[in-house]
This record gives C-alpha cells, sequence and structure tokens, in this order.
C-alpha cells in the first residue's frame, strides 16, 4: 500500500524522478528554478487540484456523467496535497524560528 507521502511525491516531477544526482535551486533570481517560482507553482496545482475535485464533485452533484470513483479519487489528491502544502509551511516556519533562535 503507498502512504499519502509516495502518492505526492510521484505526482511531482521533481520528486518523483530517481536521477541519481542532487538539484540545486537558487533562492533568489529570474531564472524558472528559483525557490519563489517553484513555490509559486506549487500553490497553484494545489489550488488548481482543489479546483478540480470541487468542480467534478459539483458536476457529480448535478447528475452529469461523472463517476463516483473520479469523485473520490480527486478529492483525495486535494487532501493529499493540501496536507503535503501544510507540512511544507511547517518546516519553514521550523527553518525560521531555527535560524532566528541561532542569532540570539
Amino acid at each position: 500500500m503507498q502512504t499519502r507521502l509516495d502518492l505526492l511525491t510521484r505526482s511531482l516531477p521533481e520528486f518523483g524522478q530517481d536521477r541519481g544526482q542532487s538539484v540545486q535551486v537558487p533562492v533568489t533570481g529570474t531564472s524558472d528554478n528559483s525557490f519563489g517560482k517553484t513555490l509559486t507553482r506549487v500553490i497553484n496545482e494545489v489550488s488548481d487540484t482543489r479546483d478540480n475535485a470541487g468542480d467534478l464533485t459539483q458536476r457529480f452533484a448535478n447528475g452529469e456523467n461523472v463517476e463516483l470513483h473520479q469523485v473520490m479519487a480527486a478529492s483525495e489528491e486535494a487532501g493529499i496535497a493540501l496536507d503535503m502544502l501544510i507540512e511544507l509551511r511547517n518546516k519553514v516556519v521550523e527553518a525560521y524560528r531555527s535560524v532566528i533562535s541561532m542569532q540570539s
């Protein structure tokens, strides 16, 4: 059985590939690989996933030709994506607090 993290990391191309090498992501800059742009892209993908699940749920409720398993899968995917985003936020806050406490 796959865990929620396995399912989520498989859906994100940066995490799902076994490259055997690390990739450095610049913190600042205008390149497509900057941390800010990556974070913005991930947040937008989570939002799109949530919107897709809501759309499928609404279409199912209206009696359109949408299967229940599609609605459930989309809802679960949106939940997993949101859980990962919340954990990412928690880790960033934890790292920030760690850096601030080192300065004291």
